[in-house]
């Protein structure tokens, strides 16, 4: 698969302390490389990236080869990440239709 980060995961990445990227970039690697995606919740075109330490990682897959990984958060900012990440899906999957 083809993972493709918006802008707003990359601020939000590097704003994240190294071990905690760590752990993401495992993740995603084994998205990519496996299809493997672990533990997950999907809900409303979004599909939440757990951890259980709280790290949240809203995705959205395109196409059954390309995911947008679209913004990172944590359970205490989930509902206000959730409608962010659906925002950022709104505005991608309408530049496309254009």
């Amino acid at each position: 698969m083809v993972l493709f980060k918006t802008s707003e995961f990359i601020n939000w990445y590097n704003e994240q302390p190294s071990k905690v990227q760590y752990i993401i970039e495992a993740r995603l690697k084994r998205i990519s490389e496996e299809g493997h995606w672990g533990f997950i919740n999907k809900f409303d075109g979004l599909i939440e990236l757990k951890w259980t330490s709280g790290i949240r990682i809203y995705t959205a897959k395109i196409n059954n080869i390309t995911v947008i990984i679209l913004l990172g958060g944590n359970k205490n900012g989930q509902s206000k990440d959730i409608r962010k990440a659906k925002k950022i899906l709104e505005k991608i999957q309408g530049s496309h239709l254009s």
